[in-house]
């Protein structure tokens, strides 16, 4: 009763308020009121974010739908359903803004990908992804642009006041191959890990190259002539976004690995050091107009292996399902935004150059794939097979970032801008849908190998280490500096000062295997502390004996950790040594000991045989018969003399 009257108060001291004035009117207080535009934006967000991730539930939950089409293609689809709804509805479906694809959905996605970024078959293939990413995409923007600059001289009327640099600055646009897409589509298909690496570790490194070439072409079209100090600073432009986004990355990974050093006691806040340094990274290297996936990429590889180091256990799970999650979340609002952006437009439809875009796109990557291929198998050691070129180059898809990048040209200085959007949009739906869908049948019918599914055990992990030590030594005799060399030099600093410098407590001086076995053993004797407490240590030593010789029921999370602690620590990593040179081999004072004995009881055994035969009796009388024999069994006695005289030297050479 008293919540009931409280709740009408006001209305009573309105009303009586309304009898004791009746002059003035007094208005009644409102009970419910409507502010929309005050919650406008965080409401249509959190309705955008729970529309992505009730499509993604629902795509998962229909097999025979996932199993035929990527989800990516799903995704885009629903976008055009929805934009189609909001202009049915008579308004005006959102964009694709560029701003918030570059500084808040495509960041995650990088992230995601550059923490967990197999660090051996990515630098064991670097120079491949690097050929294909650099000289790969130039190819690609610069044929597609000189053709269809020509195709447009060709085709007059609409075409004819396309210029050269306005289709350079196209071709730049549309050549590069979409991280994202690849991602999306690369995921399900469970290709092998060399093809994988091959094609997204293209997608990732292509972004300096695009952006240079973005900026430059733009910057042409601007001021309209181009000349060779252009050309140069160019150059010189790629390699500062694409050296100076990684020097920014690293700089920004050695201080997430050093703050993580002093978070022992506040554990809650680990996680977030991880996301904010990252996100400094990649807002830092875009105020320098740098190349940001570059600096997030290289951000993610330096801090990962100190900041799990330093971190909980709980901390790194936080870390890992945050990340997906919102890589997850972010790659699923990129395609429902293309489907709905496409419906918004605006869009100018030329079928001449709209088609021809999409062959040449196809075609450069052909030629540029197996040209690049033809030149890239002559110094690799494992050759890139007709099978794996068909799938590089089938797999080079193109998605939002091509359609950020085009969304961006202005209209005074592009004149074509709706219609390369148009032709853009044709080619990112072509490559999704068409490519997208297909090459998982492709994939199955030419019986490319796949990604193998269960782990290595300890012992093949262990045997593998071991063939590489193998192999480093092997290239030390023989003194060829190759990838094991450099990478043994590499461990080898990381672990005499990097692991010192960044990595804190005693996991920096001992092994992980030692400190993983003192932290488990203390957890459970203060478990069995906690629950009895009047138990002796004597006795509790003795459970805890016991058991440990029962089988231990422990998590994958867990497992994966004790195995990546044995296969780090199982095998040592070499000891320096003398390289040997035939030249500089000094004489081993031990050997030379064990020689000489050698050979003195090879003399001593060969001076007793000869004696048994040569001695004789003092004063006695030889016989013309005994004297032949004596004769003859000297004759014996110096040949084997020689003979092992022969033997000697022989051993001694």
């Amino acid at each position: 009763m008293p919540v009931v009257a409280l709740f009408f108060l006001p209305l009573l001291i309105g009303s009586c308020r309304g009898i004791d004035h009746n002059e003035t009117d007094q208005r009644v207080f409102p009970v419910i009121s409507i502010n929309y535009q005050h919650v406008q934006m965080p409401f249509e967000i959190s309705l955008w974010i729970l529309l992505a991730s009730i499509l993604k539930l629902g795509f998962h939950l229909v097999p025979h739908v996932s199993a035929v089409v990527p989800e990516s293609c799903v995704l885009i689809v629903v976008g055009l359903l929805v934009g189609g709804l909001i202009r049915v509805l008579g308004e005006d479906p959102p964009v694709l803004d560029s701003q918030l694809f570059f500084l808040c959905l495509l960041p995650p996605i990088i992230l995601d990908a550059g923490y967990f970024l197999p660090i051996r078959p990515f630098m064991e293939n670097v120079g491949t992804i690097l050929t294909f990413a650099v000289l790969g995409t130039l190819w690609s923007a610069f044929f597609m642009g000189v053709a269809l600059y020509g195709a447009c001289q060709l085709e007059g009327a609409e075409l004819a006041g396309v210029d050269l640099l306005s289709c350079l600055l196209f071709g730049s646009i549309v050549s590069a191959v979409d991280p994202v897409a690849v991602l999306a589509v690369f995921q399900e298909i469970h290709i092998n890990e060399l093809l994988h690496i091959l094609v997204f570790g293209e997608s990732l490194l292509n972004d300096a190259v695009t952006v240079v070439l973005y900026h430059l072409f733009e910057e042409f079209v601007h001021r309209g002539e181009v000349t060779a100090g252009d050309v140069f600073l160019g150059v010189v432009c790629f390699f500062v976004v694409s050296v100076g986004g990684v020097l920014v990355g690293c700089v920004y990974g050695f201080l997430a690995a050093f703050t993580s050093r002093f978070t022992a006691h506040t554990r809650v806040i680990e996680p977030l050091f991880v996301f904010l340094y990252s996100y400094m990274a990649y807002l830092s290297a875009e105020v320098f107009h740098l190349s940001g996936i570059m600096a997030l990429i290289a951000c993610g590889v330096v801090m990962r292996p100190y900041v799990e180091a330093n971190i909980s256990h709980k901390s790194y799970t936080t870390i890992k399902y945050f990340l997906k999650m919102w890589s997850s979340v972010s790659e699923t609002l990129i395609f429902i935004f293309l489907g709905v952006s496409t419906v918004a437009g605006p869009h100018a439809w030329n079928w001449t150059f709209v088609s021809l875009t999409l062959v040449l796109c196809l075609l450069s990557r052909v030629l540029g794939v197996v040209g690049l291929t033809f030149i890239i198998n002559k110094y690799r050691m494992v050759k890139l097979s007709g099978k794996d070129q068909f799938i590089v180059a089938y797999g080079g898809l193109r998605g939002a970032i091509a359609f950020s990048l085009a969304f961006l040209l202005s209209s005074e200085s592009c004149a074509m801008k709706d219609l390369f959007l148009t032709a853009v949009i044709t080619v990112i739906f072509f490559t999704v849908f068409v490519q997208g869908m297909t090459i998982r049948p492709l994939v199955d019918l030419l019986a490319v190998k796949k990604k193998k599914q269960s782990k290595f055990s300890v012992n093949e992990e262990i045997h593998t280490q071991f063939l590489e030590h193998l192999l480093t030594g092997i290239e030390d005799v023989c003194g060829h500096y190759g990838h094991h060399h450099w990478r043994d030099k590499i461990s080898r600093f990381n672990k005499r000062y990097m692991m010192r410098f960044l990595i804190g407590g005693e996991r920096s001086q001992e092994p992980q295997l030692i400190s993983f076995y003192k932290q488990m053993e203390l957890e459970q004797t203060m478990k069995m502390l906690e629950n009895n407490s009047t138990t002796s240590l004597s006795s509790a030593a003795t459970q805890l004996h016991q058991r440990s010789k029962r089988t231990l029921n422990i998590s994958k999370e867990r497992e994966a950790e004790i195995r990546k602690m044995l296969r780090a620590n199982l095998q040592k990593t070499r000891q320096r040594l003398r390289s040997y040179s035939r030249h500089t081999l000094l004489p081993d004072a031990e050997e030379d000991d064990w020689s000489e004995t050698r050979l003195r009881k090879q003399r001593m055994e060969m001076e007793r045989r000869m004696s048994h035969f040569l001695t004789v009796p003092a004063n006695r009388p030889e016989s013309p018969r005994r004297a032949r024999l004596q004769t003859d069994l000297d004759g014996r006695a110096q040949k084997a003399s020689v003979t092992f005289a022969e033997e000697l030297e022989e051993h001694r050479d």
